[in-house]
């Protein structure tokens, strides 16, 4: 099993297993708690939505044979997690999910056509005894065996919780189906009253119906991260010791393989260039609309289309640590992150069993007491043990940030966390960076004709320089100068038609006064006349759109840069900001952030740059852009991967709008709890009430979730 670790440089490894029968937050809190007691276990993290369970090891010599041991013990088997296996067992998951729910549902239509007859006798419609036990034991005949069948998804859920030691949610379903089927036959077979057949079948295909849409909502989440990975190319090409280019399985791939990568084609994994002139399109990863020119020894991030000429890589990570696995995790993460509104469930649900089934049997040893037949008083407790199932409490928040993680990623939004969602709808106060941020993030230029950009272009297409690559942008493909030379912090020089030729700074260029404060880059031959080029790092499109409608939501916004004051008041005026302070070093922007907060606000930090990584992580909710520096990027919460502004809005609304539907979860839940139980209790209801009670609560909740989904 060891050759399942994956081994990091610091000596620790980590261990990443494949667990099945895990449904709810209860099983999470459990298996995270058990397995992070075992030694050597530094960390425990199981995302509900792929059934992986991410492990830390403290050193690659612990066997993983034990885990997965400790693992079978709980009931919770176990396996190294392989995705084709994951998307097997899923596939098989959803089909046993599908055909169970059709028999309860057969069964639940034909015993009810049996029952209603005898029912109908409330209404003045009494039937004589034949007839009634007849159509007794034909409901019996069509609804015992559908809900024996039907009911296996939770009875082998509660014997593998059973056999190690513990009781799960299905413990006290299985036992309320068992003993209504119990009840039922016995009352027919003693010409009694009433029978629930068809209360158990309804139960379980109520319960079942929430369990698919379960399976279905996780399902959405993963294919978030899923249509994200299968944009990985399958397989890449490599170049073995002997020179030979050879196609392996993507999965193949090392650290140091040298790699070939064709025009059009992916880049398979994170490589170093080595030879070759690189042009990649990062739309994917930065949401970058224009290709980014590469240079030789500089990072080409997976995911990346090559739109130029023949690549010669150096791989500097396997497909599961590349850009796109990462992102791929953040989305899973996001999914299913740990909030205080779970944690507050994860409690509830935990306190369930022993409170429940104290409860029904305090119903029947107190009926009996108080002089009730033991029929009725048993009739009592299995309906106090199916109308308090918690199914409603555990899907209450887990349902509402998998939708909403999942609908942010469709608009551009990654979510780190769910406590994310719940911080970013407190906000009440929006700080923006400017470079980047509200403005485009590269020059543009200005005020400068076409006959200069024409000349000045040969120098512009080799440098790599923001201003330089401006200039090749608005002059478009062309010849490139020749005998080119590029001084750090300078500029460029070669010969253009066999005249030599500057593009760069001022004195570089040999201009000897500057009077302009803006942005600018000289150009001219060594024998003739110098020109200037001015820049102007335009605001977005939908910048001015995206901040009226944060004040329109009762938002104060803010500018906060290192740039110059004239710069970011233009911007500032040009977007509707009237708040703005320039000049700002990373530690100006972490105090103001901070005397926000101690004066009461709730900050959303928007920034991008390494100066802007402190006030993030400072703030109470923080997104960062996709083209940030990692840097800025592990400090938020949230990551845009699209150039639109606008999603920074839609992220808020969202969020907003997930605290207000787990909040009408957990309220819908509580009543639900407070008025269903004593009920029972008191036998007001019966089990087939019981049934449809609390599968309706469970479809009220999910369905609350999932109106996140249309919600504008």
């Amino acid at each position: 099993m060891s050759a399942f670790l994956r081994r990091e440089e610091n000596g620790r490894a980590r261990l990443d297993l494949l667990v099945t029968g895990a449904r709810c937050a209860g099983c999470i809190s459990k298996i995270e708690r058990e397995v992070s007691r075992l030694p050597g276990v530094d960390s425990v993290r199981l995302n509900l939505s792929t059934g992986r369970l991410a492990i830390g090891l403290a050193s690659a010599s612990i066997d993983p044979a034990r885990i997965i041991s400790a693992l079978d013990r709980l009931g919770y088997p176990a396996t190294p997690f392989d995705p084709g296996a994951a998307m097997v067992q899923r596939d098989r998951e959803g089909r046993r999910l599908i055909l169970a729910l059709a028999v309860a549902g057969f069964g639940a239509m034909n015993a009810m056509m049996f029952s209603v007859p005898i029912w109908a006798g409330l209404f003045g419609q009494e039937l004589g005894p034949a007839t009634r036990t007849m159509m007794m034991w034909m409901s019996a005949a069509v609804g015992a065996p559908c809900a024996i069948f039907a009911g296996m998804t939770f009875f082998k859920s509660a014997w593998r919780s059973l056999r190690a030691g513990r009781a799960n949610m299905d413990v006290p379903i299985s036992v309320g189906v068992i003993l209504t089927l119990a009840i039922s036959f016995s009352e027919t077979i003693l010409n009694g009253r009433d029978a629930y057949f068809d209360a158990a079948v309804s139960l379980l295909f109520l319960l079942l119906i929430g369990r698919w849409l379960d399976h279905r909502l996780r399902a959405n989440a993963r294919s978030a991260a899923g249509d994200l990975l299968a944009l990985q190319t399958a397989t890449a090409c490599v170049i073995d010791s002997s020179g030979r280019e050879r196609s392996v399985p993507l999965d193949d791939v090392r650290p140091g393989d040298r790699l070939r990568v064709r025009p059009g084609d992916r880049i398979p994994v994170d490589a170093t260039l080595e030879e070759g002139d690189a042009l990649l399109d990062n739309s994917l990863l930065t949401g970058e609309s224009l290709p980014v020119r590469v240079a030789l020894g500089q990072l080409c991030r997976a995911g990346a289309v090559n739109t130029a000429g023949l690549l010669t890589l150096r791989a500097r990570a396997a497909a599961e640590d590349s850009s796109l696995a990462a992102i791929a995790r953040l989305i899973e993460a996001g999914a299913q992150s740990r909030s205080r509104y779970v944690r507050l469930a994860d409690r509830a649900a935990t306190l369930y069993v022993p409170v429940v089934h104290a409860a029904a049997l305090a119903t029947f040893a107190g009926g009996w007491a108080l002089g009730l037949e033991p029929r009725e008083a048993l009739i009592r407790a299995v309906a106090v043990l199916i109308v308090t199932c918690p199914c409603a409490l555990g899907l209450a928040v887990p349902a509402v940030q998998i939708v909403a993680s999942a609908r942010l990623f469709r608009r551009g939004v990654l979510v780190k966390s769910g406590a994310a969602l719940e911080r970013l709808a407190e906000i009440d106060h929006v700080i923006f960076d400017k470079t980047g941020v509200l403005t485009e993030g590269r020059p543009s230029l200005i005020e400068t004709s076409a006959t200069v950009i024409a000349m000045a272009a040969p120098l512009a297409r080799a440098s790599n320089h923001p201003m330089s690559r401006a200039v090749a942008r608005a002059a478009g493909d062309g010849p490139v100068a020749d005998g080119v030379v590029e001084h750090a912090g300078l500029g460029v020089e070669g010969l253009i038609d066999g005249r030599r030729a500057r593009l760069g700074r001022a004195a570089f260029v040999g201009v000897t006064t500057l009077h302009s404060v803006e942005t600018e880059l000289w150009f001219g031959f060594d024998d003739g006349p110098k020109v200037r080029l001015r820049f102007s790092d335009t605001p977005r499109p939908d910048a001015a759109r995206t901040v009226a409608a944060l004040q329109a939501r009762g938002l104060t916004v803010e500018i906060l840069s290192g740039d110059q004051a004239s710069v970011v008041e233009a911007v500032a005026r040009a977007v509707g900001v009237t708040a703005w302070r320039a000049g700002l070093l990373p530690t100006d922007k972490a105090e103001a952030v901070d005397r926000l907060a101690a004066g009461g606000r709730k900050v959303l930090m928007v920034g991008d740059g390494l100066n802007d990584a402190a006030a993030l992580a400072r703030a109470h909710a923080a997104i960062a852009p996709g083209s940030a520096i990692e840097a800025s990027q592990n400090a938020a919460d949230l990551v845009l991967t699209d150039d639109a502004l606008m999603a920074v809005v839609e992220a808020i609304d969202v969020a907003r709008s997930a605290r207000r539907r787990a909040l009408e979860n957990f309220g819908f839940a509580a009543l639900y709890n407070l008025v269903a139980a004593p009920a029972a209790m008191l036998g007001f209801v019966n089990p087939f009430v019981a049934a449809l009670a609390m599968s309706g609560s469970s479809l009220v909740v999910t369905l609350n979730a999932l109106r996140l989904r249309g919600a504008r």
